[in-house]
């Protein structure tokens, strides 16, 4: 059956595309250091584990009242360009490079207090910038284009930047505070947050907002709000199995210690990130074709399965012999890739099942809970602190992996034990409860390039309805 042209029809130019990307490369590099590095820095610190499970927690409070309130204020300011994404974009260029270098600067004469104290204090305010250049990013893909295969292409290719952005924090922090460099953590993210702010400038200069669906202008009260999220099922479907899956992935806090304790070098874990790296590249690349063949949903669910299946072979795998774990886990990469090349693609789909279920568009609470999912699902860092200190780990004091080889500092046998079971089966039993939600979602793309259309303005509502699917229809009691 020929496409509609509608379809075929590209509304987006190179460089805004290129712009869009590079904006996801910057901002993958310091949420990276964040979310992968700051658990391991802090421990590095002299600060016991349970302590500072405990601060990550707090600082998650943070995000219910940061995220939900930007989603408003989003949804409400106006500015007199018209632009509702670029501009908020723009100001985070300096925002958020400047903040993740402030996090990892904590005074070497404080106490364990003090240091607990600064890192709750910067990371609030990390925490608010990053809100600020998530929301709008994500919001501005449905400002570009109404297409919905280049809309998935764009933000399948974001994923794919987002996965450079963390590739590069991932090989370039295990270097620089391997035991082999000996950098400090500090002096690392001035390296890292420069190179994110060189690669987010060029979307202030390239990015349109183009597209301006009905109903923009529309002010909405919290009660008006609180109804069309409640009436959005697939939005919290969708985010309850995020979140279980993103929390549970304990394996990447801990990945400087497995690679020290349980394979020798800090410098191990650049090689696994290379493994890995490999197929999760190759299915982003691959995955705008493999999009136009199968259903987007129907491919992230079962490569969760897969996911979690190849989990429970790596733990059994063990960590005595390198190759078999570095095989082991490129196997485990492939499904992976899927899903992270999917996983923040669902959004724009659910935020034109809203509009066109409850006619109110509210894509700014929307794309916040998407942010408050993204970062909600760092409690993996203190979730893997806590399962690890069931064991019996030795608190350490260090400077960088150099200072642990110096004073020859090693972990019982027990503690080890503890430290493969967290880094590998936490993070099975998480996707298996994902699963669960994930069951429950009906949204697919045909249907949703339908509502797309109609939201905009470029079919009528009745023609909408009369293509949806018949097993839409019926679940939505549609027509």
């Amino acid at each position: 059956m020929e496409q509609p042209q509608h379809q075929l029809t590209t509304q987006t130019s190179s460089p805004e595309r290129f712009s869009f990307w590079s904006y996801f490369t910057g901002q993958a590099m310091v949420q990276t250091i964040l979310t992968n590095f700051i658990a391991t820095y802090l421990m590095l610190n002299g600060i016991p584990l349970e302590h500072i499970a405990l601060s990550m927690f707090a600082v998650k409070l943070w995000d219910i009242v940061n995220d939900t309130f930007f989603g408003v204020v989003f949804d409400k300011i106006k500015f007199k360009s018209g632009h509702r994404s670029i501009p908020w974009i723009r100001l985070t260029l300096v925002l958020l490079p400047v903040m993740t270098v402030v996090v990892y600067q904590i005074p070497d004469g404080l106490t364990p207090t003090g240091k607990l104290i600064w890192f709750i204090v910067t990371y609030v305010l990390w925490d608010s910038a990053y809100t600020v250049s998530d929301v709008p990013i994500y919001n501005l893909v449905t400002m570009m284009t109404t297409n919905l295969n280049e809309r998935n292409s764009i933000l399948s290719l974001a994923r794919l930047f987002a996965l450079i952005g963390a590739f590069i924090t991932g090989m370039l922090t295990p270097i620089l505070v391997s035991e082999r460099v000996g950098f400090s953590f500090g002096n690392t993210a001035i390296v890292v947050a420069l190179l994110a702010a060189l690669t987010m400038i060029p979307i202030a200069f390239s990015a349109q907002e183009r597209v301006h669906p009905k109903g923009e202008n529309q002010r909405y009260g919290l009660k008006q709000i609180g109804d069309s999220v409640r009436k959005n099922k697939y939005l919290s479907r969708f985010y309850l199995g995020y979140i279980a899956a993103g929390v549970s992935l304990t394996n990447a806090p801990l990945d400087l210690f497995v690679s020290y304790f349980l394979f020798g070098s800090a410098l191990f874990s650049s090689i696994a990130l290379i493994v890995s790296s490999v197929p999760i590249g190759l299915m982003s690349v691959l995955m705008g074709t493999i999009l136009k063949h199968v259903d987007k949903f129907k491919l992230y669910y079962w490569s969760n399965v897969a996911f979690m299946v190849l989990g429970v072979v790596v733990y059994l795998g063990g960590w005595h012999s390198a190759v078999l774990y570095l095989v082991l886990l490129g196997l485990r990469s492939i499904p992976q890739g899927i899903v992270l090349t999917l996983n923040l693609t669902f959004t724009p789909d659910i935020v034109e099942y809203g509009h066109f279920v409850t006619k109110k568009d509210i894509r700014g609470i929307a794309f916040a809970i998407q942010s408050f999912a993204a970062k909600f699902i760092t409690l993996a860092q203190p979730l893997a602190l806590l399962v690890l200190s069931l064991f019996p780990w030795q608190t350490t004091q260090a400077g960088s992996f150099s200072e642990l080889a110096r004073d020859h500092i090693v972990q019982t046998l027990p503690a080890l034990n503890g430290l493969w079971i967290t880094a590998t089966l936490v993070p099975v039993v998480g996707t298996l409860i994902a699963l669960i939600p994930y069951s429950r979602y009906h949204l697919h793309d045909k249907d949703v390039q339908l509502m797309a259309r109609a939201n905009a303005g470029e079919i009528a509502r009745e023609e909408a309805v009369a293509g949806l699917s018949a097993e839409f229809k019926r679940r939505e009691k549609i027509g």
